[in-house]
Order: C-alpha cells, then sequence, then structure tokens
C-alpha cells in the first residue's frame, strides 16, 4: 500500500510539472507544433536514463525508485498526448509533420534516455 501512495505521490507531482513546462514551452513556441509535448517527454526521457543508471547500481532503494521512475516521472510524461497530437495531424492530412513529430519525439526520447545512462556511468560510476 505504501508504493501506491509513493506512485500516486510522484504522479501527482509529474503530472503539475508536465503541465507547467508543457505550457510554458508552448507559449514560447506560440503555440506552433507540439513542442510543449516534445520537450517535457525528451526530458522526462532524459531524467529516466539518469534514475535507471542511480537505481541500477543502488538497488536497496525501491521505495524511491518507485517514486521517481514510476510516479513522478510517468506522471511527467506524457504518451497519450502524444498519441491524441499524431493522430490529429494525421486526420488533418499533416502526414509529414505527423511522421516528423513521431521520428523527433521517438528518436530525441529513445537518444536522451541512453545519453543520460551512459553520462551518468562516465560522470559518477567508478
Amino acid at each position: 500500500m505504501y508504493k501506491l501512495f509513493l506512485i500516486a505521490l510522484g504522479g501527482g507531482i509529474g503530472s503539475v510539472l508536465r503541465f507547467l513546462i508543457s505550457a510554458g514551452v508552448q507559449n514560447w513556441f506560440h503555440k506552433v507544433f507540439f513542442w510543449g509535448t516534445i520537450s517535457v517527454n525528451i526530458i522526462g526521457s532524459f531524467f529516466i536514463g539518469i534514475a535507471w543508471a542511480i537505481f541500477e547500481q543502488n538497488t536497496e532503494h525501491e521505495n524511491l525508485r518507485f517514486f521517481v521512475m514510476i510516479g513522478l516521472l510517468g506522471g511527467f510524461t506524457t504518451f497519450s498526448s502524444f498519441s491524441l497530437e499524431s493522430f490529429t495531424l494525421f486526420k488533418n492530412g499533416e502526414i509529414k509533420l505527423a511522421l516528423s513529430y513521431i521520428l523527433i519525439s521517438n528518436i530525441g526520447g529513445i537518444s536522451a534516455a541512453f545519453f543520460s545512462y551512459y553520462l551518468y556511468n562516465l560522470l559518477f560510476v567508478k
């Protein structure tokens, strides 16, 4: 039950952070394209790579791992918004834009996770 509380708490915090950062980025880009969603997904992917590296070395912190990786970062990133925005672009006939969005989001997110994982290990793991 405690793990569920930690996941819910982290998810709530992550969702609020997602809204604030996504809306801020979207306003900065004057609502052009879906840069808000892309930014939170790539930022979240970057931090999950770091979390992955940390918790791989520190397996005794299971509760913190649940809070950070499942709760906080799970609530922060947003696959459902990404899916809806991709669908909307396809529906509106913006095929090239939709494919660009999908490629930027997926390649950027996966690259950010791997980069941060290896960077953390390079800098902090001896």
